[in-house]
């Protein structure tokens, strides 16, 4: 109505592997809308000195640098009306910085912003450094979840051992998400949720506390965990006109980009989500309740991920999703290459989906897991039942799709999603949505009724969840 104020809009930002995304929400008669959304590819990716081709680590100015591109396009008017921002990342990854110097403010051409000065990169979850043998010799967790090469408490021990002058140069930690919400609050020590906590390895969801003594007998430099807070919770104040959004903005403490991204869909509790991107998900919600088991099993497949209101997710996180293909496409344009053939690997990609489509079945078994799993790390890929018939592109691909979807199912198997009550699956993710061949094997393999159209949204979760 004419003289009524605009109402106020939510900021959601997530952090991801790839690329950095922002959304506008503004309240509606049906709940919150999605009025402006903006995302750029961070392009982040850096060698790592110390640990070589096992290091998997990203520039955190090249990240900011994308934030900032992001935030510079969305309208500046309803940047203004900014009342709150949510911030959601990718968990288990580390960067270190120093507590007076993490960043310095600027002026550019919206406003305000700052830029990472006293940084280290981020270790990311993608992180190989830390070995099985490695890992086996750290001291045990008190925690539901089992130790894994690129959880940030993993990655501090590592430096303890081979770089200990590294974590001397820093008094800060946090996952990528934690840093900026410390830049934008100027918090003077990092808060980090029960969700990042937990996917750092030595937490305790049960009593949401760090194992302190466990870690300080072990020499593990204690100072640099963070305070840790409810997910939902507000972290603090932004401490400046940041592109035209108010100072004194309320900024929520970081979350998971996985737990909002299944919150920017899930509204039946008799839902699972399977989505399909770099990694693949499949996750369904816990009974009110439930607690995970005191000590982790290892070979388990499942994980449960600290939600929100004191619920878990069961998550059967795979490694291996629309990254397999991606080695795939490589592989292929490769061998093309040598020999001595020029094809881009979009065009690859296109036609390897067309081959598999005019291929109804395939006799070949793939199993995918080039990237190993969590629980199985030294687990490799391998190719079985090999017949002349069966060895055309479209025949291989088949395969391989399927052989995803498969490893998938075979982590959280039908017969324990028809325990918990699952009634149908929310299929979501950059690889589901631009493969129908993934979209046909996954009918194929759940007997449950598949859904396409909500797609998940971390950005969009971590919004609707402020």
């Amino acid at each position: 109505a004419a003289g009524r104020p605009a109402p106020a809009c939510v900021l959601g930002i997530d952090l991801g592997t790839t690329s950095v995304k922002a959304a506008l929400l503004v309240g509606a008669e049906r709940g919150q809308v999605v009025a402006e959304s903006c995302s750029r590819e961070t392009q982040a990716h850096t060698s790592s000195l110390e640990a070589g081709p096992q290091g998997m680590e990203q520039n955190v100015r090249r990240i900011v640098r994308a934030l900032n591109e992001c935030l510079a396009t969305l309208p500046q008017q309803q940047l203004q009306r900014v009342s709150h921002i949510g911030i959601s990342g990718q968990m288990h990854g580390i960067v270190f910085w120093k507590k007076d110097e993490g960043c310095k403010w600027t002026v550019c051409g919206t406003g305000p912003t700052f830029e990472p000065e006293e940084v280290s990169h981020l270790i990311t979850w993608q992180d190989s450094r830390c070995s099985p043998t490695f890992l086996s010799s750290l001291p045990l967790p008190q925690s539901h979840t089992s130790l894994a090469t690129g959880f940030g408490c993993a990655t501090v021990y590592w430096y303890l051992k081979n770089s200990p002058d590294f974590l001397k140069s820093y008094d800060a930690a946090g996952t990528i998400h934690d840093y900026v919400v410390a830049m934008l609050c100027d918090l003077k020590k990092p808060l980090m949720s029960v969700q990042n906590a937990a996917s750092w390895g030595y937490f305790n969801s049960r009593n949401k506390s760090w194992n302190t003594d466990i870690l300080k007998k072990s020499g593990f430099p204690v100072h640099l965990l963070p305070e840790v807070g409810d997910p939902g919770s507000i972290a603090g104040r932004t401490i400046c006109a940041w592109h035209g959004i108010t100072k004194g903005a309320k900024v929520g403490i970081a979350l998971g980009d996985f737990q909002c991204s299944v919150y920017s869909c899930l509204t039946e509790r008799t839902d699972a989500v399977l989505n399909i991107s770099t990694s693949a998900q499949l996750t369904v919600s816990m009974p009110q309740g439930f607690q995970p088991p005191e000590t982790p099993d290892p070979s388990s497949a499942v994980t449960y991920f600290p939600y929100f209101n004191g619920y878990y997710l069961a998550v059967a996180a795979s490694l291996n999703g629309g990254n397999v293909l991606a080695t795939f496409v490589d592989m292929v344009a490769r061998w093309t290459e040598e020999l001595g053939l020029q094809v881009q690997e979009s065009a690859i990609y296109t036609k390897i989906i067309k081959a598999a489509l005019a291929q109804n079945n395939s006799k070949l078994s793939v199993h995918p897991t080039i990237f190993g799993e969590r629980h199985i790390p030294e687990q490799m890929a391998s190719v079985t039942n090999i017949a002349v018939s069966d060895l055309s592109l479209g025949h291989v691909t088949r395969a391989l799709c399927r052989g995803i979807v498969e490893n998938l199912c075979s982590m959280l198997p039908v017969q324990r999603l028809m325990e918990t009550g699952v009634r149908r699956i929310l299929g979501s993710g950059s690889a589901l949505a631009r493969n129908e061949v993934l979209r046909q094997e996954v009918e194929r393999i759940f007997p449950f009724p598949v859904v396409y159209g909500k797609d998940v949204d971390a950005a969009v979760g971590a919004a609707m969840v402020m």
